[in-house]
């Protein structure tokens, strides 16, 4: 699959657009010179290109397809590393949906695998007792949680388009929760903003924040233990690694801690 970004010619001869014309009216200067395209830094490639919101988890992207994996293989990749770098929207806990296109064919497909409602879910199980719709249950609650698909959904995409296995492409995120990651700017500011959130449970505190609970600060590294072990019962025994077993139990336990009614 080729893509190619929009040609620089047009930001270069706007730049010097804006060069000629400061120097021919120096006393206009007031106010600081400024071109819509500067917002603008294109990126050329021949083969394919890798975007994602975090630049870690996108070079993780580049690697597989440098190392021969198609784009199915650095999407899930990409994937697994946001679970790691990423936090509050890479997941394995959640879900997603993946379109994959086939150049020789044309077909574009698209694979669903976003989080199912528990089997013991019911209609108004988010209304309080008065019956008004209550935000606390939908969304900070262990009712609000849902049964995972990342993990299934990967699975199905890397068996059905991909050339690469799970265990082959989830082995950087491994590294990268194992060994830690550098906080960034933005990461750090996350951490802070949803500080709430996350320290009214001691698991999630106890990853995102130190030992005495003060913030993760750029520069800092995280290391994330539990979560390098839960991908790596993924990498040794595939999906059934997520949905069976230790870590399955373990996310029950916590869903159902939480008020939650989920079950194995």
């Amino acid at each position: 699959m080729k893509k190619l970004a929009f040609s620089t010619a047009c930001a270069l001869s706007t730049a010097c657009i804006v060069t000629l014309a400061s120097s021919a009216a120096p006393h206009a200067q007031e106010a600081a010179i400024y071109s819509g395209q500067d917002r603008v830094h294109p990126v050329w490639a021949r083969e394919a290109m890798v975007a994602a919101q975090e630049a870690v988890a996108a070079r993780i992207g580049l690697d597989i397809l440098q190392k021969g994996g198609n784009a199915v293989d650095a999407g899930a990749a990409v994937a697994l590393a946001l679970a790691v770098t990423l936090p509050r929207a890479g997941n394995i806990g959640g879900g997603g949906f993946m379109l994959v296109h086939d150049a020789k064919s044309g077909e574009t497909k698209a694979i669903d695998y976003r989080e199912r409602a528990t089997a013991a879910a019911t209609r108004d199980m988010y209304l309080d007792e008065e019956g008004n719709a209550d935000s606390e249950l939908s969304r900070y609650h262990g009712l609000a949680v849902g049964v995972p698909g990342t993990v299934a959904g990967l699975q199905l995409a890397l068996e059905t388009y991909g050339t690469m296995t799970l265990a082959e492409v989830i082995q950087p995120a491994i590294e990268l929760a194992e060994k830690g990651i550098t906080v960034t700017a933005d990461l750090a500011d996350s951490l802070k903003g949803l500080e709430q959130r996350l320290k009214k449970w001691p698991s999630s505190q106890k990853v995102f924040y130190k030992e005495d609970g003060s913030f993760y600060e750029p520069g800092d590294t995280i290391v994330q233990g539990d979560l390098a072990a839960t991908l790596k019962r993924i990498a040794e025994e595939g999906p059934k690694g997520f949905y069976e077993g230790e870590t399955a139990q373990k996310i029950v336990d916590a869903v159902t801690g939480a008020g939650g009614n989920m079950t194995l």
